[in-house]
C-alpha cells in the first residue's frame, strides 16, 4: 500500500493506492469511505480489492481542514449532490484512468455514506458501483439513477437507515432498467463489512461487522465488476 497525491479542482489530496501483484493492466476501484474516514478497516478494504485484480484508489474524503470541519462539508455536499466531494471523486476516477496499470475501466465502491455516493456517482463515467448499505437512500432517487452504470447493491435487513431502502431502490433501477445485482442480507444491519470499534454495542443498535454476509457480498461484487469492468 502506498500513500499517493491526487491532483483535485482544489488541489491535491491524499489516497491510499493498492496494486494487484502480477503484470497489468487491470481495471481500477475508486473506493469511498464510510464517515469514520481513514483507518485500518479501509486499509484492508483497499488491499482485498488490489488482491482481486483491481488497481484500488481510496481517495482521503476528509483531506482539507478539521475532521468535524470536512464531515459536516462533506455531509452536505452528499445531499445538494454536488461540491468539492464529487469534485475529488471524478478525480481519483481520472487518476486510475491516467495510469498505465489501469485497462481505464473503473468502477466504484463505497461504505455508508460512501455507499451513498458510489450511487450518487454512478451516471458519471463508471463502470459499474457497488453500494454497501448506502442508505439513506439519495434524495430524488429516480433522477439520481438517471443514466447510471450497472450497480450491484448489498443491504442488511436490521439496517436502521435503510427501513424501505431495498424495495425503493428495486423498483426504480428494474424501471431504469439499470442492470444489477441486489441483495438483502437477513440479520444483519448497517456497517456489516466494516470492522469498527465497540462491535458488540454496534451490534445491539442495528450497526457492526457480519463475516459470512461479507464475504458473501464481495463475491458478489467481483463476479459483477469481472462482467462490467472487463475490456473488450
Amino acid at each position: 500500500m502506498t500513500t499517493i497525491q491526487i491532483d483535485t479542482p482544489e488541489g491535491p489530496i491524499d489516497a491510499l493506492l493498492d496494486l494487484p501483484e502480477g503484470q497489468g493492466p487491470w481495471p481500477g476501484v475508486v473506493v469511498i469511505h464510510d464517515a469514520f474516514g481513514y483507518g485500518r478497516d479501509k486499509k484492508s478494504t483497499n488491499e482485498r480489492i488490489a488482491r482481486a485484480g483491481y488497481v484500488a484508489l481510496t481517495p482521503n474524503m476528509y483531506a482539507r481542514g478539521g475532521r468535524i470541519r470536512c464531515i459536516t462539508r462533506v455531509m452536505k455536499e452528499l445531499q445538494t449532490q454536488r461540491g468539492r466531494a464529487l469534485d475529488d471523486i471524478v478525480a481519483a476516477r481520472d487518476h486510475l484512468t491516467g495510469m498505465p496499470e489501469c485497462t481505464g475501466r473503473v468502477g466504484i465502491a463505497g461504505f455508508c455514506m460512501g455507499g451513498q455516493f458510489a450511487l450518487l456517482m454512478s451516471p458519471k463515467g463508471f463502470g459499474a458501483s457497488a453500494p454497501f448499505y448506502g442508505t439513506p437512500l439519495p434524495r430524488n432517487l429516480d433522477a439520481t439513477l438517471e443514466g447510471a452504470c450497472p450497480i450491484v447493491a448489498s443491504f442488511g435487513a436490521r439496517d436502521p437507515l435503510g427501513r424501505g431502502a431495498p424495495e425503493k431502490f428495486r423498483a426504480v433501477t428494474e424501471a431504469k432498467r439499470i442492470p444489477t445485482d441486489i441483495k438483502v442480507y437477513p440479520g444483519v444491519g448497517h456497517s456489516f463489512a466494516n470492522t469498527l470499534p465497540a462491535q458488540p454495542l454496534l451490534r445491539i443498535t442495528g450497526f457492526g461487522y457480519d463475516q459470512a454476509a461479507t464475504e458473501d457480498a464481495w463475491r458478489r461484487v467481483f463476479a459483477f465488476f469481472g462482467e462490467h469492468l472487463a475490456t473488450a
